[in-house]
């Protein structure tokens, strides 16, 4: 089985000259997922326990060029969606050699780019990958409420503490609370990952203290993007017992590549693709 250890990144890895697929390299969801009690399986993906949430993984992809058949360089941005139902995601380090492997390959078109990206991506996910050309607007001004600026004292930095969270059965919500101060670290080299969180539900209203303190316990934990906004969702659901949840992260961007993974209850709808200034 694939792990983190075993892939390019925390390594010194020479640039690819030519184009080569392999540089991908797939980190089964199973093992992440497990650690936090959540049963292998995915809504529609036959015999087994469904996954307790819906959601993907976009990411946006700032560094993307081609040859044309003439050899003249073509460069893009890119938005790639990954359903979380797959069974892998693919390692960030090792998507960005790959992409970079494209350098020097000759296409006929735009679109024959395209599908090599989506056919490549697609079978070591294990799922189809949609993937499009271009990158979403920058975000607009939202209902969501900062929670960042409550005047409370904290000392919890990790592991990540679901203790914290509580909600009031006697006061039932709908409501959209966002943070700037989501850090996490790389399970591999301990680099630091930051990223902006908005957590929407109805339910029981949310303690907000509780939850920022939630959030920050975050700071000195290692896991990736994907693994992080599943346990929060984990932690929400079993804490605090919501009716809805919705639970989208942005990460900035590292290496060219942003990753923003999106979790919810069955039929909460998609937030709407966008970027943060930060990224």
């Amino acid at each position: 089985m694939n792990t983190p250890q075993d892939s390019s990144l925390g390594h010194e890895v020479a640039y690819p000259s030519q184009y080569d697929a392999g540089l991908l390299f797939p980190i089964p969801r199973a093992a992440g997922r497990a650690e936090i009690g959540i049963a292998k399986g995915a809504p529609g993906s036959g015999p087994g326990p469904a996954l307790p949430f819906i959601g993907h993984d976009r990411w946006h992809a700032y560094e993307l060029s081609w040859l044309d058949a003439r050899g003249k360089p073509r460069v893009a941005t890119a938005t790639f969606t990954v359903p979380c139902a797959s069974p892998n995601l693919v390692e960030s380090k090792s998507l960005k050699l790959y992409l970079n492997s494209l350098n020097a390959e000759r296409f006929n078109s735009e679109e024959a780019v395209r599908e090599r990206i989506a056919f490549d991506l697609s079978a070591r996910a294990g799922a189809d990958i949609a993937v499009a050309f271009g990158l979403p607007a920058m975000a607009e001004a939202d209902a969501s409420e900062s929670i960042d600026l409550l005047d409370i004292d904290i000392d919890d930095y990790g592991p990540p503490n679901p203790g914290h969270l509580s909600a009031d059965p006697a006061s039932v919500v709908e409501e959209s609370l966002a943070s700037q101060l989501l850090k996490s670290n790389c399970p591999v080299t301990g680099q630091p990952d930051w990223a902006s969180v908005v957590v929407s539900y109805r339910g029981p209203r949310l303690d907000r203290a509780g939850l920022l303190r939630y959030l920050v316990s975050f700071r000195d934990h290692a896991g990736f993007h994907e693994q992080c906004v599943e346990r929060m969702f984990h932690d929400l659901m079993a804490r605090c017992r919501p009716q809805a949840l919705s639970i989208e992260a942005r990460y900035t961007r590292r290496g060219g590549l942003d990753i923003n993974p999106w979790r919810a209850t069955e039929g909460f709808p998609p937030p709407s693709a966008a970027r943060e200034v930060r990224q």
